[in-house]
């Protein structure tokens, strides 16, 4: 589920981006940043995690550690002519910048600054960015737009996000969180935000958009006053967003932190999710588990789950973005996450294990297999 982008923040910036690929719609509004060796299972330790189940609607926002490019546009420089700086120098969309002559971008503000200067004084600008992980560098010069006396790269840039999505766990032991259940990724590009700093607070639902078929619906919210801070964000990985968080958040259904369910002992049949219908409230609502992946390291559709508690129906129409990171438990463990609605079917959906979240939150750590096996 990706979050739901309710408003934007002066100026450019990250939206959560929903992706509808005709199958699946993510049901939030947010990989592991691909790792370089295969993963391997979670060690036996997580079978002795106990943790709290969320349930409770979050607000998230996130600043990238750099400048999203996220398009083009031309500057008219005369009557005759328009050009893009940024395209003619081979930016495109999705690179991230992380300095303009040498100058760290934590913000956008920064970039009309370098712009201006290197524009008056005639100067090349030196950017530094990264695409596909691998850091690269252009050069260009800024155009100077007549019709608006300034100066201009000719690129749309983002440097923040914020939306609403669905708080899974609070490990106690470990003062870390997980929520969403999947990666947070721009709107217009479809690029991971690689996170430089952020945090999530509370919030409060307003009102629902039921889901139909071919049209998911959303969660209205809130984000509550900033002294409701929640937690800080870490990472953004395929799984969800992590980061240290101090107290089990108000509004939990449990007293006491319940076990953890490897992926292997998650089952087909009954099973429920904790989420909000309205304000703050958590609560508990009967889902089917229809199919179960047998999966050896981690990836993200774990389960296929079915809507079947008729007053969950009726308020929203099933699974709804901003419902992403809802935990699911059956008997009486955290078995995962739902993360995706069924676009043409949203009483159905994709849920994660939770076993991947706790390994991208560090609350365990992975093991790798020695393979047996050997090319000839």
């Amino acid at each position: 589920m990706k979050p739901n982008l309710r408003k934007l923040l002066p100026g450019l910036l990250f939206a959560f981006f929903l992706s509808v690929s005709g199958f699946s719609v993510p049901v939030s509004g947010y990989v592991s940043q691909a790792e370089g060796s295969r993963a391997g299972a979670v060690s036996e330790t997580a079978r002795e995690v106990k943790v709290y189940p969320g349930g409770q609607t979050i607000g998230v926002k996130v600043k990238s550690a750099g400048v999203l490019v996220v398009g083009h546009h031309l500057v008219e420089v005369s009557q005759q002519t328009k050009l893009s700086p940024g395209e003619n120098s081979g930016l495109l969309p999705g690179d991230l910048m992380v300095s303009i002559d040498g100058v760290r971008l934590d913000e956008v503000r920064k970039v009309a600054d370098l712009v201006k200067r290197a524009g008056d004084s005639g100067r090349e600008l030196t950017i530094r960015y990264i695409r596909d992980g691998r850091e690269r560098m252009a050069k260009l010069r800024p155009a100077y737009d007549r019709n608006d006396s300034v100066w201009r790269l000719g690129l749309f840039i983002r440097d923040s996000a914020a939306g609403v999505g669905t708080l899974t766990f609070y490990a106690p032991n470990q003062g870390v969180y997980g929520a969403l259940g999947h990666v947070i990724t721009d709107m217009n590009t479809g690029t991971p935000i690689v996170v430089g700093s952020g945090h999530i607070v509370e919030s409060s639902v307003t009102s629902i958009s039921k889901s139909q078929d071919g049209d998911p619906g959303e969660k209205r919210a809130h984000f509550l006053k900033e002294s409701q801070v929640l937690g800080n964000v870490e990472s953004n990985t395929d799984f969800g967003i992590f980061g240290k968080m101090g107290r089990n958040p108000d509004h939990s259904l449990y007293n006491e932190p319940i076990p953890v369910a490897m992926s292997s002992e998650v089952q087909e049949g009954p099973a429920q999710i904790l989420t909000v219908l309205e304000g703050q409230q958590v609560e508990r609502f009967n889902v089917e588990i229809i199919h179960v992946a047998r999966q050896q390291q981690p990836a993200t559709k774990g389960m296929v789950l079915r809507i079947t508690d008729p007053r969950l129906i009726d308020k929203t129409g099933g699974i709804v973005q901003g419902m992403s990171g809802s935990p699911i438990v059956q008997n009486g463990k955290l078995v995962g996450a739902v993360t995706h609605v069924f676009v043409n079917d949203p009483k159905s959906g994709y849920g994660c294990f939770i076993e991947w979240m706790l390994k991208d939150s560090g609350v365990v750590q992975p093991y790798s297999f020695q393979s047996n096996l050997k090319a000839v």
